[in-house]
C-alpha cells in the first residue's frame, strides 16, 4: 500500500496539473481515485463525501458527520489535512463552496462522479464550469510508482498461482458454473481479497470474450478459455487470461492457436518506451492477418490495470497514446469463431527501461489436459 509520503506527492502533482489547466478547482468523490489520491476507501453513500483540492490552498475533506472518525483514521486524517463533517440540515455542497472560497471558474469532477452530484454542483456552485478531472488524475495514476509496481506483481504472482492449479479442476462432465465456483475460492485462498471475476469459456463459449458462467458441461475435444481476476488487500487487481483444451482439440484449433501465441508474443515485444498504443496493437493483429485470424480479433489488445482492472492506458487501433516507462497494461489478443471456439493469452507488462517485463509467468502454450 502507498505510504503517506506517496500521498502528498500525488496532492501536489495534482495541484500543479490544476494550475496547469487553470482549474480553480477539483472534487473528487468515493472511487479509486479516491482512494488513489488520499488512501481513503470511503463508501458511497447517498450522503455525499468529497475531496476538494485547489491550487494554492491544502486540500481537505467533506464527509457526513457519521463518517468523520472513519475519514480521520485514514491516511488523509493522518498526514494533517482537515475533515470537515456535515449534518442531515446541512447544505454539503454550500459547505464545499464556502470552504473552498469559491466564486467563479472551472470546477474539475471525478470520471465516476454520480450524476445527481454534477447536477447538485451546477446548482450551488453559480456560475461554474464543470470538466472532467480524468487529464488530471489520469496523467497522475498512469504512471505506476515503485511501491504500485511491486503490488501489481505480487497480484500477478497470486492469480499464477491459481491458474497452476486450473488444470486439476477441469473435468469432462464438471459444469463452467461447478469450476467457476472452485476457481473463486482459489482466488481468495492464494491471497486476494475479493473476486473481481471469472470467465470459464467451454468450447463454442469460447467466442464471447466476456462469456458469463453457465450450467454447460465441459466436453472432450473442448478449449477452455479462463479469464480469472481480483483485488488484493493493497487494493491492486490481477487479470489473466490462460486457455485450456479438454484432451486434443484439432489440428486446426492447435494451428490457430500457434498464431495466437505468436501474435502474443509481437505485440509484447513492440513494448517500450516512446511506443505508440496504436503500434502495439498492430503489431499482433498484423500476425493473425497474416494467417487470416484478424477478423476474429474483436477487441483491443489491452487496458492499463492498477486499483482498477480497467483503466488507462489503453491499447488498440487507432490509440495514439505515447506509452511511457513505469505504464503498466495487459497483452490479450484472441480469436472468437462464433459457433465454433474461441482463445485468449493474456498478460500484465510493464514497461520498463530495459523493455516490456511480463509479470505474469505461467505458461503461455495451450494447456492440454489428459481425459
Amino acid at each position: 500500500m502507498a505510504v503517506n509520503a506517496d500521498y502528498t506527492e500525488r496532492i501536489t502533482r495534482a495541484q500543479v496539473h490544476l494550475q496547469e489547466l487553470g482549474i480553480d478547482l477539483m472534487l473528487v468523490t468515493p472511487s479509486a481515485d479516491l482512494r488513489y489520491l488520499i488512501g481513503y476507501n470511503a463508501i458511497p453513500l447517498e450522503r455525499i463525501t468529497a475531496l476538494a483540492i485547489s491550487p494554492h490552498k491544502a486540500p481537505f475533506l467533506v464527509v457526513p458527520r457519521l463518517e468523520i472518525s472513519t475519514a480521520k483514521a485514514s491516511p488523509f486524517g493522518e498526514l494533517g489535512w482537515e475533515v470537515r463533517g456535515w449534518g442531515e440540515n446541512d447544505n454539503p455542497y454550500e459547505l464545499i463552496r464556502t470552504s473552498a472560497g469559491f466564486d467563479r471558474g472551472k470546477i474539475a469532477v471525478d470520471n465516476h462522479m454520480w450524476a445527481e452530484r454534477v447536477l447538485k454542483i451546477q446548482e450551488n456552485f453559480v456560475g461554474a464550469t464543470i470538466e472532467l478531472a480524468a487529464p488530471i488524475i489520469g496523467a497522475i495514476r498512469i504512471i505506476k510508482t515503485p511501491t504500485e509496481l511491486d503490488s501489481l506483481r505480487e497480484a500477478a504472482a497470486a492469480i499464477d498461482r491459481v491458474h497452476a492449479q486450473v488444470p486439476n479442476l477441469l473435468r469432462v462432465g464438471r459444469t463452467e458454473r461447478e469450476v467457476g465456483r472452485d476457481i473463486a475460492d482459489l482466488i481468495v485462498a492464494e491471497g486476494h481479497s475479493r473476486v473481481d471475476f471469472v470467465i470459464v469459456a467451454s468450447g463454442p463459449n469460447g467466442a464471447s470474450p466476456h462469456h458469463e458462467l453457465s450450467e454447460r458441461p465441459i466436453q472432450a475435444g473442448d478449449p477452455v478459455v479462463v479469464d480469472i481476476g481480483g483485488t488484493m488487500p493493497s487494493g491492486y487487481c490481477s487479470d489473466c487470461t490462460r486457455t485450456y483444451s479438454m484432451g486434443d482439440p484439432g489440428s486446426a484449433y492447435r494451428e490457430r492457436y500457434a498464431v495466437l501465441q505468436q501474435a502474443q508474443q509481437c505485440s509484447t515485444d513492440a513494448v517500450h518506451h516512446g511506443a505508440i498504443s496504436h503500434d502495439i496493437d498492430a503489431a499482433g493483429r498484423n500476425e493473425l492477418a497474416e494467417h487470416d485470424l484478424a477478423e476474429f480479433f474483436i477487441h483491443r489488445t489491452g487496458h492499463g490495470i492498477g486499483l482498477e482492472t480497467h483503466e488507462e492506458p489503453y491499447v488498440g487501433e487507432n490509440n495514439p497514446t505515447v506509452i511511457e516507462n513505469n505504464m503498466v497494461f495487459s497483452i490479450e489478443p484472441g480469436f472468437y469463431i462464433e459457433g465454433v471456439h474461441g482463445a485468449r493469452i493474456e498478460d500484465i507488462v510493464i514497461c520498463t527501461p530495459d523493455g516490456p517485463e511480463s509479470i505474469n509467468q505461467q505458461t503461455r502454450d495451450l494447456v492440454v489436459i489428459e481425459i
